[in-house]
């Protein structure tokens, strides 16, 4: 019986598997790293205590919309949201870094195809019979060519698999670092818009304080010119105002830089543009808060899907530099004529081809190659440390501010309890003065704590929105939503 048959499958099954086979190299999974069932020990708190008039309550598993900052329900605000998205220049660079990425990808993809080159000459040339050891004069010849080469590099341990692989790694690596810049925006914006208002509320309720405690200096002048106060009451006082003054401008520069950086997270000048006033009583604090899940937290945070797709990128860097030590196959083949006149090519004896492959294995590079591949290994591992790292970092950042907004109620309701306190003695001053039981300095003391409280209650209500926009953006904010949002709008017809 013939063999020929089996040496034909033999030759097709190696063929097979050269061109087809295992890539060289570790095949991705996300690394290891703990998958807690709760952020807080013992256990996540379920809901606030009621301040401010609002009970916040935190609801395990759910997840949050794209746009998140609507909760907050101000227009302006979502105005303000849409500029900045629009103009912001960070955003811009991560758009053209992602799509620089997607091209490289795709370039990437031409590994996978053989190159095809067309080559075209005409030259006049005059050769003499000595370079052959013949006599006779020289010769002046006209010589045209015109040839076509299909070249393709095997990879038989998948380099070039990996190489593309490590390229999509990066792609998906831009795309997170993408929604990292809208996150970090987005949080930024919000929080600034809520420190601005902050502020100048700050600036008014100093402003009424510092009126009256000038009220309180005037007023121990002239007892003290009466003889019925010491002139140490004026001198105290007077040090009192002093200290309450000189907090008023270091307000008006916070809020300041303030308007400076909405105006740059606008992608504007400062000078040519101001942001619209937003106060906080414009602002709604949300109560319900979805709290998504830890198993879910590592699949829709930015840094922890670039730290994933980092670590993707060094374990194909290892296929990369495990297959540049073993051989590299290339097949080409060209076909092409060459005549002394123009019109004779591809006639006759002006044809001329070949076929054939070359082999080529590095033997001695002063060990480059193994160290560069023990090199890739160990940024492997570094990716997955910081892999991890970053995962119980996004925990923590969680648990921070689910703890602060538990605790940002209870301070809340104790700076109300003492301007409730503060207004209830302010109120029996009142009374007493318009009765001619207490003095007028009375009084301004007991306005002058009322307006303290009232500050207190600002600073208080301020950081339990921004703790709020934290836990938002801890939770990576809505872009799996967005995702979702854009997916569905794609299908639509």
């Amino acid at each position: 019986m013939s063999t020929l048959p089996r040496n034909n499958a033999r030759a097709a099954a190696a063929l097979a598997l050269l061109l087809g086979g295992c890539a060289v190299g570790p095949d991705f999974a996300v690394p290891d790293s703990p998958r807690p069932d709760r952020y807080s020990p013992p256990g996540d708190p379920a809901a606030t205590v009621t301040a401010g008039d609002v009970r916040q309550s935190f609801g395990r598993g759910g997840r949050l919309e794209a746009q998140w900052w609507r909760r907050f329900r101000s227009p302006d605000l979502d105005a303000l949201m849409a500029e900045a998205l629009a103009g912001n220049p960070g955003i811009e660079a991560a758009r053209a870094n992602l799509e620089q990425a997607r091209h490289s990808l795709q370039a990437g993809y031409g590994v996978f195809y053989p190159s095809l080159e067309a080559d075209a000459g005409a030259t006049r040339q005059q050769s003499s019979p000595a370079r052959l050891g013949l006599e006779g004069a020289p010769g002046v010849f006209n010589l045209f060519a015109l040839s076509g080469t299909v070249t393709y590099a095997l990879d038989p341990w998948g380099g070039n698999r990996r190489l593309v692989e490590e390229l999509g790694a990066e792609r998906d690596l831009a795309e997170a670092e993408e929604e990292a810049a809208f996150l970090t925006l987005e949080s930024n914006l919000v929080e600034t818009v809520i420190a601005r208002a902050a502020y100048r509320a700050e600036i008014e309720a100093t402003q009424a304080l510092v009126e009256e405690e000038r009220d309180q200096v005037r007023l121990t002048e002239v007892q003290a010119g009466a003889g019925t106060a010491g002139y140490a009451a004026v001198l105290a006082l007077k040090s009192q105002l002093a200290a309450t003054e000189a907090t008023l401008p270091v307000l008006a520069q916070k809020a300041a830089q303030a308007d400076d950086l909405l105006a740059t997270l606008a992608g504007r000048a400062p000078g040519d543009w101001q942001a619209p006033q937003i106060d906080l009583a414009a602002l709604t604090l949300p109560a319900d808060l979805p709290v998504s899940l830890p198993s879910d937290l590592v699949r829709q945070r930015p840094d922890i899907k670039v730290a994933e797709a980092a670590a993707h990128a060094a374990s194909a860097n290892i296929g990369v530099a495990t297959a540049a030590m073993l051989p590299n196959i290339t097949l080409s083949a060209s076909y092409g004529s060459t005549a002394n006149r123009g019109g004779s090519l591809f006639t006759g004896a002006s044809n001329v081809w070949s076929f054939g492959g070359d082999v080529a294995a590095p033997l001695f590079e002063g060990g480059a190659l193994w160290y560069r591949r023990k090199a890739a290994i160990d940024a492997y591992q570094q990716a997955g440390a910081l892999y991890r790292q970053t995962v119980l970092g996004a925990f923590a950042q969680v648990a921070d501010s689910l703890q602060a907004l538990d605790h940002d109620a209870d301070a809340l309701r104790a700076e109300e309890a003492a301007l409730d306190s503060a207004q209830q003695q302010d109120r029996l001053v009142q009374a007493n003065y318009a009765a001619g039981l207490s003095g007028y300095l009375s009084v301004l003391v007991s306005d002058g704590q009322v307006h303290q409280a009232r500050i207190g209650v600002v600073q208080a209500t301020a950081l339990r929105y921004q703790d709020t926009v934290s836990l938002f953006a801890a939770l990576g904010g809505g872009w799996q939503a967005a995702k979702a949002e854009a997916v569905a709008a794609r299908r639509e017809p």
